[in-house]
């Protein structure tokens, strides 16, 4: 019987023994002991001083001498005013050791899309993308370890103003330049072009306004802007030669952002265009008019009242009957259900959106569409950097490919000052120098909570004895080495051992407790609760390994069991960093 399950029925047969109260396991609730406290699991006793009829300190006593008496694995209790702490013995936890496989495969639980990425075809991937891809990979690795099935969606911003900026200053400017010529990634490239667009803009604005036109009337009349949207109109209409250029340049950028998903550890199951779903919805929105979930106005607009609910009235078809963002994203919703028929899907998107999809999900409710109970909005916090916020058009965004190389080279650099791979082969050097480096960049992105605004720092990121990436891989590495030293007779050998040490016993507990956070990790979409958990698992495998000895301990079975505590921890580990991205080193 699993502990909890064991204690809650040993509480409830306290609570009937003592005071003749017959209380359903269900509603027992225990937590794991504050780490202030001596104990591992904690019983609130508040809720049952009715059926006592006796003060929280007497009530928690009592079940705690009852439980001691007559459950052989109560080792101990103590009790801080009406919170009875409840301590399991040493042989329960030596003998619960035997029986983890943090590696068993869990039983199906349903069908997931998570659509993470999503980038403008205008500019490369930047820091802020790099927070969203990982946090997108990561939940998709959970969820599919947690036992659902996953597909990783990407829906791709490939069509707009936007755009049209990159492609009119490339005609005007870019003299021909192609990747090849220029000897940029292609998103690179096109993302120049962007950032020139731009710069010649307020330069036609600023002429505009010397001449004495208001700063609004000039930016609206600003020849360049004028261009664009003419260039889009005929995207639209489906002009070839627009849709020739449109194609090319899109190419580029998707050759660019394919090398980008590829170091850092990321693919894509499906993607999505918006050039293939800016069409869709429209045939929702009339259904919803015939279901006055809508309504129109005078000029022919169509809109919905969300005033009640505490949102406001929003736009969902222009009085031309063209779309908006909304529109789109109502369409594609129902796409994606028709296509893959998920349980849930995960919207993996900033918290600057927070109101379009509450939104979005109401709408979807409101139209009947039941699957919309599955919808979630996964949002997230931006990333700054100590030098400060990022700005795209003006051309100071921090670019994700310079950050991963920026990250390796900060790798290479600490590695060689300790002087720990002078004798690595040259080749194994650099795979190291890369593997630590994003190990530091995706631990220090997901270590926090998705919903908090955070600061990267590079430098900190990678430091071996921080609570960092390298160093729960430096512990990875130092287990993969100890082990290979192991004798082959004392791999996977059996043992007999009647009692641990304190450090061996709290490594065993948090052995134990991995299902419990890959559980809290997935219902929760949250990472940094298998980052943590990680760090947690690496601190408390260096305590032991400070307190004992492995390899050279004499007597056997001591050996032996230390062995199978080094392994289960490796395995954990490993798996624990593959849910975040992060390949586990062998040496370094």
């Amino acid at each position: 019987m699993e502990m909890d399950l064991l204690l809650k029925s040993g509480i409830c047969n306290a609570l009937n023994h003592l005071y003749g109260a017959s209380v359903e396991i269900d509603s027992i609730k225990l937590e794991p002991t504050n780490a202030d406290f001596k104990g591992d699991f904690t019983f609130v006793t508040f809720p049952y001083l009715k059926v006592s009829k006796k003060n929280p300190e007497q009530t928690a006593n009592e079940i705690g001498e009852y439980l001691q008496a007559n459950l052989n694995e109560i080792e101990s209790f103590n009790v801080v005013k009406g919170f009875l702490n409840i301590g399991f013995s040493q042989t329960f936890w030596i003998e619960k050791f035997k029986t983890i496989d943090n590696l068993k495969t869990s039983e199906s639980k349903g069908k997931v899309m998570v659509e993470y990425s999503s980038p403008n075809t205008n500019k490369p991937l930047h820091l802020g993308h790099i927070r969203n891809n990982l946090l997108g990979y990561s939940v998709s690795t959970i969820l599919k370890t947690y036992g659902y099935d996953v597909t990783q969606a990407n829906l791709i911003n490939d069509r707009g103003i936007h755009i049209c900026k990159s492609m009119i200053a490339w005609q005007k400017f870019g003299n021909g330049e192609t990747p090849d010529s220029s000897g940029l990634k292609g998103d690179h490239l096109v993302g120049k072009y962007y950032v020139e667009f731009d710069k010649h803009f307020k330069a036609e604005i600023k002429t505009l306004t010397e001449s004495g036109l208001e700063a609004a009337l000039a930016e609206k009349q600003a020849p360049l802007i004028l261009e664009a949207q003419e260039m889009l109109r005929k995207w639209e209409a489906g002009d070839t030669e627009v849709i020739e250029l449109w194609k090319k340049m899109n190419a580029w950028v998707y050759a660019g952002f394919e090398v980008t998903y590829k170091n850092l550890g990321v693919h894509f199951d499906q993607y999505y265009y918006e050039s293939n779903t800016y069409l869709l919805g429209k045939d929702l929105i009339d259904e919803g008019l015939n279901k006055n979930v809508f309504y129109k106005k005078d000029d022919g607009s169509v809109w919905i009242d969300l005033r009640e609910e505490g949102l406001d009235e929003k736009l969902v078809l222009r009085s031309d009957g063209t779309s908006v963002y909304i529109t789109q994203d109502i369409g594609t919703a129902e796409l994606k259900y028709k296509q893959y028929a998920c349980d849930k899907s995960i919207y993996v998107v900033g918290n600057e959106q927070d109101y379009h999809f509450k939104v979005l999900f109401l709408i979807l409710k409101k139209l009947g569409k039941t699957w919309a109970n599955g919808l979630y909005h996964l949002s997230y916090g931006m990333v700054d950097l100590p030098s400060g916020k990022m700005k795209s058009r003006e051309g100071t965004v921090v670019d994700a490919d310079d950050l991963m190389q920026e990250m390796i080279d900060t790798a290479k650099a600490k590695t060689e000052e300790l002087g720990k791979t002078d004798n690595m082969p040259e080749q194994e050097k650099i795979e190291l120098h890369r593997t630590l480096g994003l190990g530091a960049l995706k631990f220090f992105m997901l270590k926090v909570d998705p919903q908090k605004r955070m600061l990267f720092n590079p430098e900190e990121s990678i430091d071996l004895q921080g609570d960092t990436g390298p160093f729960v891989q430096y512990t990875f590495a130092r287990i993969s080495s100890m082990l290979r030293a192991a004798n082959a007779d004392d791999l996977n050998a059996e043992y007999e051992i009647n009692s641990a040490n304190e450090t061996e016993i709290n490594l065993i507990k948090e052995l134990d407790n991995y299902k419990q956070e890959l559980q809290k990790a997935a219902l929760s979409y949250s990472p940094s609760l298998i980052a943590n958990y990680s760090l947690n698992l690496a601190k408390a495998f260096n305590r032991v390994y400070n307190d004992v000895s492995f390899l050279k301990e004499e007597d056997s079975n001591k050996r032996r069991f230390r062995i199978s505590l080094a392994q289960k921890t490796s395995e954990t580990i490993k798996q624990s960093l593959n849910m975040l991205g992060i390949h586990a080193p062998n040496r370094m």
